[in-house]
């Protein structure tokens, strides 16, 4: 079916009936235009030229607009693997971990190092990371990640004791680290405005999947072999590795880390590769220029970057009568020439991150983004999910399905994110998504207070399995749950007594005819916990779990983009790390309970859905360096500036072009969050109202 290009300048698929009335109808339009400009009745071999020129051109579009969309999903797909792998690599866990723990006979603190050491590897990976990419670039940064990926992950499957495990832990982290970071910045550095939150949620939907594609293996070969299948799971993460590796040793660099380092010819050429005429790749171009220009007084960038590529500083405006063959001004193409940014070393670029006013402010908002992500439980379920099914009383293997087959709900959340990013919103899918996860927090821990209390009552207690510590409650041995929960104690017919898997220690502590249960009492609520959970992927996936890497990617200005990133996804990985490496402390019954844990859980994702509402701006269909121009605004908050469609100005209307001429910072401010603004010396917007 052909394409042709619609008013917009978009291109839509039309059948070939509609198209041959198209060229009748464009062939009829130049006979009667040439009428009435006094040429001939009959149309002249000039006109059909014409024609001919025009409809040869618009094949060289259509043909140019299916490359470009080729190479951009082949692009998308391939730095997209690297969150497959993000994903696969911290999903996996969740079902290896069992078999491992009897492998190796793996203590509870044994355990958390195995899965939190990887987090910690990840979170110092992604610090660094943003150094790397300044220095070595994004591609090169994907390509080294992929090699750490296939050498952890060889590592992991030929482990043979806790120490080598640990190592391979390690080393599969250090490419988490590079990869989360670096994909999602690579992906919205190349896309095209009107698709980059598309694309960049392509590469969290891949994390999701990768973490039920984990799941689903984690089942297969706990079934197919239950004491060596582990070193499967966590070896096969090597095979998109290497395609992730092959694939990008065909694919471009940035161009806007090219213009950063002064490769402006490489750049403006990956431009015009990935979009689909030459004009907007020019267009880009001059925007990415200015974006990496500091800021003078006025607000105009300048073209005198750190000690002054022009040497006077001179306008961009200025002198433009002369235009190069791409459509830019003869001071513009200097620019191209001269506007990179000095080497500095990581110290002074990041006090100087800090000490720039919109840069702190978008990174504040990044950073708590990725930490309210994180403390609202999600990598507790990812990670221990098998366990907190074991926790409700299911089976070990019941419980791997279980984990693999819940993790498919984020998948669902997150495909449907995919659709809904550049039509509804990043701002109003964080927002609902925040509010669907905190009711959802609260119905899981529900349903794991349900499971005590519903248990088998426990009548009759015996020495250490009588009670224990507690914070939150008073100890006492009271149901079933409470009791299997003890080590080294079991029940049965209403006592509860010590023992292990094959019985109690003493039988005249049991009744006679009862049944010894060990490890899982009988829980009515079971099927409520498999709900509230499905609930709490479904929900945080349609919203939390691509959003935040899609927002961090775009809020950022070129100059300090990389090492931005690297903050907002250490501050992820850290956050990452903590819940990790304490959830089975705090849910432990001395502690809060695996109840209070989830409701703790709870309490964080309301926090965050309060302070989210005042502070989150929307940047749906902004270039990148529209998107910076938003935290230019001071105020004692953030700009929550909302593109709706009732907001976005008519172009037809005269008062509201001139409006936004007079007044180009005031941008569809809601009613409640609207101020008036003068300007300072430093020509930053300062609320006086």
């Amino acid at each position: 079916m052909p394409l042709r290009r619609d008013l917009n300048g978009g291109w839509k698929r039309v059948s070939a009936k509609e198209a041959q009335n198209h060229d009748e109808l464009t062939a009829e339009d130049a006979f009667q235009n040439q009428s009435r400009e006094g040429g001939t009745v009959q149309m002249s071999s000039r006109s059909h030229d014409g024609d001919y020129n025009g409809w040869a051109s618009e094949g060289i579009r259509r043909v140019r607009s299916e490359q470009v969309m080729r190479k951009m999903r082949f692009l998308t797909g391939m730095a997209a693997i690297g969150g497959f792998l993000f994903g696969y690599d911290t999903g996996v866990i969740s079902g290896a971990m069992l078999p491992m723990k009897r492998a190796f006979s793996l203590t509870p603190s044994q355990q958390e190092v195995v899965v939190s050491i990887t987090v910690l590897a990840a979170f110092f990976s992604s610090a660094f990371g943003g150094n790397l990419n300044n220095i070595w670039g994004r591609r090169i940064c994907i390509i080294f990640s992929a090699f750490t990926f296939v050498a952890g992950s060889l590592v992991l499957f030929v482990a043979w004791d806790y120490p080598v495990l640990v190592c391979g832990r390690v080393i599969v982290g250090i490419g988490i680290g590079i990869t989360s970071l670096t994909a999602p910045m690579y992906i919205a550095e190349v896309a095209v405005p009107e698709m980059r939150g598309t694309l960049v949620t392509v590469n969290a939907f891949l994390v999701t999947f990768g973490q039920f594609f984990a799941g689903m293996v984690d089942g297969f070969f706990d079934d197919l072999m239950p004491q060596h299948g582990w070193r499967y799971m966590l070896g096969l993460a090597a095979v998109p590795a290497i395609v992730m590796l092959c694939g990008f040793m065909w694919l471009p660099e940035s161009p806007r880390w090219l213009v950063m380092k002064g490769r402006n010819e490489e750049a403006s050429a990956v431009l015009h590769g990935l979009r689909d005429a030459d004009e907007l790749a020019a267009q880009e171009l001059r925007e990415i220029r200015q974006s990496v220009a500091p800021v003078t007084r006025t607000g105009s960038r300048r073209t005198g970057v750190q000690g002054g590529a022009l040497g006077n500083g001179a306008s961009a405006t200025e002198n433009e009568s002369t235009n190069d063959p791409l459509g830019n001004s003869t001071e513009d193409f200097s620019i191209v020439a001269n506007c990179h940014i000095t080497e500095e070393s990581f110290i002074d670029r990041f006090s100087a991150m800090l000490a720039d006013r919109p840069t702190r402010r978008a990174l504040i908002l990044g950073c708590g983004l990725m930490a309210v992500q994180q403390f609202s439980g999600i990598n507790t379920v990812m990670y221990y999910a098998a366990s907190i099914y074991e926790m409700s009383q299911f089976d070990e293997n019941t419980s791997v399905w279980l984990s693999g087959f819940t993790a498919l709900a984020q998948v669902v959340g997150i495909g449907m994110s995919i659709y809904l990013v550049d039509r509804t919103g990043r701002r109003r899918l964080v927002l609902m998504s925040l509010a669907a996860v905190t009711v959802s927090l609260l119905g899981l821990g529900f349903s794991f207070y349900l499971a005590r209390v519903l248990s088998e009552p426990v009548l009759k207690a015996f020495g250490e399995c009588d009670s224990r510590p507690a914070l939150v409650w008073d100890g006492l041995t009271s149901f079933c749950y409470d009791c299997t929960q003890i080590p080294g104690c079991g029940f049965c017919g209403g006592h509860c007594t010590t023992g292990d898997e094959t019985g109690p220690s003493d039988l005249n502590m049991c009744p006679s005819g009862s049944e010894w249960v060990y490890s899982t009492c009988q829980n009515p609520a079971g099927n409520l916990s498999v709900f509230f959970m499905v609930a709490y992927l479904l929900a945080f996936g349609i919203g939390m779990g691509g959003m935040p890497w899609t927002i961090t990617s775009e809020i950022y200005p070129l100059r300090y983009r990389s090492l931005a990133v690297s903050c907002s996804t250490a501050t992820n990985w850290i956050g990452n790390l903590i819940v990790a490496a304490t959830f089975l402390s705090i849910s432990s019954p001395q502690v809060l309970t695996a109840y209070g844990a989830f409701w703790l859980y709870a309490l964080v994702a309301l926090i965050g859905l309060v302070w989210l509402y005042f502070v989150l701006p929307e940047t749906k269909g902004l270039s990148l360096e529209e998107i910076e121009d938003l935290f230019r605004c001071e105020s004692n908050r953030y700009d929550r500036i909302i593109f709706d469609d009732d907001d976005m100005p008519d172009d037809d209307d005269d008062d509201d072009d001139q409006q936004s001429e007079e007044h180009p910072d005031e941008l569809s401010m809601p009613p409640f969050a609207t101020h008036d603004y003068d300007m300072d010396e430093d020509d930053a917007p300062r609320s006086s109202g």
